[in-house]
């Protein structure tokens, strides 16, 4: 039979390619497979400079990367694995001179199997935490850990740091990927994967040393024929003004799911979506500021990201949406990993093509507006592991991204290169009213919460 053809996908990848020869204007743009390693000075866009960058060890050794949004705490973490466990903090008060100035790693490091994956710093009383979520096998100790959390309210003074507490879900097993959100009730609240759930836990009940660790409950991975995964891989979690619910949008099973976690003990089901020509399982998934389109990514080689009109879904119209409106990609032969939003622009950290930013002011028809090779090394190098369905070949490079709303600073960790502070001319900062849309990002208001989000402005 057949399979049904996503026209929608298919007209807007063929009218990236088409559009690519016109954009083209130098060896830069071309395909980063046909490029790599790229001459010196060929590396990125004219209007993308590297303010700072920092090797932080061996290969692979770079995981995600997260930075505080207030200028007065210039601070950026990035987690470490396999050789080194634990997690880095470099200091950007002097951007083109950013520093290394505080190292944590795990005790007795040779006995741990895997390391750490996701970062996220919040704050709650006025002191300042960082947790950093850990994935380590049975073999070893601490596998029943998921998270560490640090009180890291000295910086800069980092004698004074301190570990506040050990996340260990029910069950054992570590944290692949957390966020953590400023819901519309006050609460500060850890989502973490864990098994079939996005499991959540009251995070000022945690560092109050609540026995039971501040738990909340979970949102499950509806049931998706075909899915490749049972649980979440990754997740978002943000403030409708229109609608006043806190929406979680989490990617795993067959694709991408949306839950009303207004009252976050009883999660409640908006819409799937799944079904996705070419997509039997979500990797990562981000809303716009008013929650009209996500872009979701799948994780596997040639796939672009794209972009869904949510709209039909939380209507009540469908129960379900199976095609995208949209979609771009870096480069046709690689793929894109984690995201960051701030409309219209999406900032990708994209494995082998590095830092990429495309613009999504009209949904169907996304163009790249900028872009920095952090990746230097061959295309595909990567060795395969066993018959794993996953393509590990193009599994290097660019891991992270995160972006300061305050002045547009950009940071990536790369896998193999390290920690990159960039600017693009003419992003000078991010605020949602500036543009007619909430003021909705990853970045969350910790004194207000929700209360610091505006109607899109008709």
């Amino acid at each position: 039979m057949i399979e049904k053809v996503d026209w929608a996908l298919a007209r807007n990848v063929l009218l990236w390619v088409s559009l690519s020869g016109f954009l083209a204007t130098d060896a830069s743009a071309q395909s980063a497979s046909e490029t790599h390693p790229r001459p010196p000075g060929l590396r990125g866009s004219p209007n993308v400079h590297v303010l700072s960058h920092i090797p932080l060890g061996a290969h692979l050794t770079v995981s995600d990367i997260e930075m505080e949004q207030e200028p007065s705490r210039p601070y950026v973490y990035v987690s470490r694995r396999t050789e080194d466990k634990g997690f880095d903090v470099i200091s950007i008060d002097d951007p083109e001179n950013s520093e290394v100035i505080y190292n944590w790693r795990i005790e007795n490091q040779e006995l741990h199997q895997g390391g750490a994956m996701d970062g996220k710093q919040f704050k709650i009383d006025d002191r300042y935490y960082f947790i950093q979520s850990f994935q380590f096998g049975q073999g070893g100790p601490n596998s029943d850990v998921g998270g560490i959390v640090f009180d890291v309210t000295s910086l800069p003074n980092v004698s004074r740091i301190r570990e506040v507490g050990r996340v260990r879900p029910e069950g054992g097993g570590g944290f692949h990927n957390i966020f953590v959100y400023k819901h519309s009730d006050g609460r500060v609240i850890l989502f973490a994967t864990h098994g079939r759930l996005a499991k959540m836990f009251d995070m000022a009940r945690f560092v109050a040393g609540e026995e039971d660790q501040g738990y909340l409950g979970g949102v499950p991975v509806p049931p998706t024929p075909g899915a490749l995964s049972e649980g979440y891989h990754d997740f978002y979690v943000g403030f409708d003004p229109v609608t006043q619910r806190d929406v979680f949008y989490g990617g795993g099973g067959g694709g991408y799911y949306l839950f009303d976690v207004t009252e976050p003990e009883e999660p409640e089901l908006i819409t799937t979506v799944t079904g996705v020509p070419g997509i039997n399982w979500g990797h990562t998934v981000t809303p716009t500021p008013d929650g009209r389109y996500a872009i979701g990514e799948t994780e596997f080689q040639y796939q672009p990201l794209r972009i869904f009109d949510l709209k039909p879904g939380l209507d009540g119209a469908v129960a379900n949406i199976n095609r995208s409106i949209g979609a771009w990609h870096a480069d046709w032969k690689t793929l894109a990993h984690n995201h960051e939003v701030r409309w219209p622009y999406v900032f990708v950290a994209g494995y082998e093509t590095g830092l990429s930013v495309f613009n999504m002011m009209d949904p169907t028809n996304p163009y790249t507006v900028g872009y920095y090779d952090t990746y230097p090394g061959p295309h595909n190098a990567r060795p395969a592991r066993g018959n794993s369905v996953y393509t590990w070949g193009v599994y290097q490079g660019a891991w992270g991204v995160d972006v300061r709303n305050a002045d547009g600073l950009i940071v990536i960790s790369d896998g193999v290169t390290g920690f990159w502070l960039v600017k693009m001319d003419g992003f000078e900062g991010w605020d949602g009213n500036d543009w007619g849309v909430p003021n909705n990002s990853s970045a969350q208001d910790w004194e207000n919460g929700p209360d610091g989000v505006q109607r899109r402005i008709s």
